[in-house]
């Protein structure tokens, strides 16, 4: 008797460690998962080869990016190596850590903070030692990097510096390692900050592309050969700041190591409007399915057909208590992405985009979870 009742301990053992993300190699809700190890990249990747390498990813929001006081003061817990292993073991591949700089890089001289880079290093540290794939970032540093022509001048010392520091940390880091520029750059409050931008603003941003590929190349180390992400004005969908992204020069390498950032949570009512009710979506409506489906379409015309790979670095809907239409649309949305060979990765904010809970290694929303591995086989 007591054997058999040890043996049914066991067993209800083993279901739970299935089941959760409490036990090590295990993934939520989907024991049938066969985690596949990423491939190192290499010195000579292309951009296109490293984006082809990505089955799904997760941004790590609101936590080092979390300003002006830190990584917890926006509602998440500290980040642990155990966040991230579970996060690997769950099917994501890639994840993008969001990173403020601005709070601990103070004027004039813009010096980072040796414990907030310290702190940056151990959590790409944790990434790295689960072999994922990695994009760090500069985000929510508007009030620093700036677009306008009265403020290009201190605006450019502030990007030089920070990435001249960024880059210097990393550039001995393997190639699984990509840095991006600009979260999504733009003139806040203006009244095209989210509808394409304009003229002076797209110059501008172009010449702190250039400035950011110039001061990563010259640091050395891997960073002569890492790829780089670039983005459109305020990484928008929109048709205007697409045309006018100029794709940075690059003479120190013979294949494309850039790759073009893009945010969408579309369509707008249903997965970004917190004051709209719409809660319903569907695969059968185009008018659902056209606002996705139409950017990815240009954003294909205009870069990946020209040999420019795209990553939607952003992109998650609201909850408003439809789980199972989040879900379908998060599988239509992945599955068409990975049609036009655009990559994708969740916006986790822990709070309306919430998908993992940090705090018990568990998924909010399994079905979502599932929908998203789904759409990206």
């Amino acid at each position: 008797m007591k054997k058999r009742i040890l043996i049914g301990v066991i067993a209800l053992a083993l279901v739970f460690c299935l089941f959760t993300a409490g036990c090590p190699g295990s993934t939520q809700g989907s024991p049938e998962l066969e985690i596949v190890e990423n491939e190192e990249i290499t010195a000579d990747e292309s951009a296109a080869g490293f984006v082809a390498k990505i089955i799904i990813g997760w941004n790590l929001g609101n936590t080092l990016d979390a300003h002006p006081n830190g990584e917890t003061s926006w509602g998440n817990p500290r980040t642990t190596k155990a966040m991230i292993t579970a996060i690997k073991n769950a099917g994501f591949n890639t994840i993008r850590i969001p990173v403020s700089w601005y709070q601990a890089a103070p004027k004039p001289n813009y010096t980072i903070s040796a414990a907030w880079m310290n702190r940056v290093k151990e959590i790409v540290g944790y990434a790295m030692d689960n072999n994922l794939y990695i994009i760090l970032n500069t985000h929510h540093d508007e009030n620093i990097f700036k677009f306008m022509d009265k403020d290009m001048t201190e605006s450019k010392k502030a990007y030089q510096k920070i990435w001249e520091q960024i880059a210097g940390t990393f550039k001995n880091y393997n190639y699984n390692l990509i840095f991006e520029g600009l979260n999504e750059p733009r003139t806040v409050g203006s009244s095209r900050e989210w509808q394409g931008g304009t003229t002076e603003e797209h110059n501008n941003l172009n010449a702190m592309h250039q400035l950011f590929v110039d001061t990563v190349r010259a640091s050395g180390g891997n960073n002569v050969k890492r790829i780089l992400m670039v983005s459109t004005y305020a990484a928008s969908v929109e048709q205007t700041a697409m045309n006018a992204l100029k794709i940075p020069n690059d003479p120190s390498n013979t294949v494309n190591k850039f790759i073009v950032s893009i945010h969408s949570y579309s369509p707008y009512n249903f997965a970004l409007n917190e004051n709209s009710t719409v809660k319903t979506w569907s695969k059968s409506n185009s008018s659902d399915t056209s606002p996705i489906t139409d950017w990815l379409n240009r954003a294909h015309t205009k870069f990946v057909a020209n040999g420019y790979p795209v990553i939607g670095g952003e992109f998650g809907a609201l909850n408003k208590d439809n789980e199972a239409v989040r879900a379908e649309w998060a599988e239509f949305y992945v599955k068409y992405a990975k049609s036009k060979n655009i990559k994708c990765i969740w916006w986790d904010d822990g709070g309306n985009f919430k998908l993992f809970n940090r705090n018990d290694l568990s998924f909010y929303y399994p079905s979502i979870h599932q929908a998203l591995l789904r759409g990206a086989k």
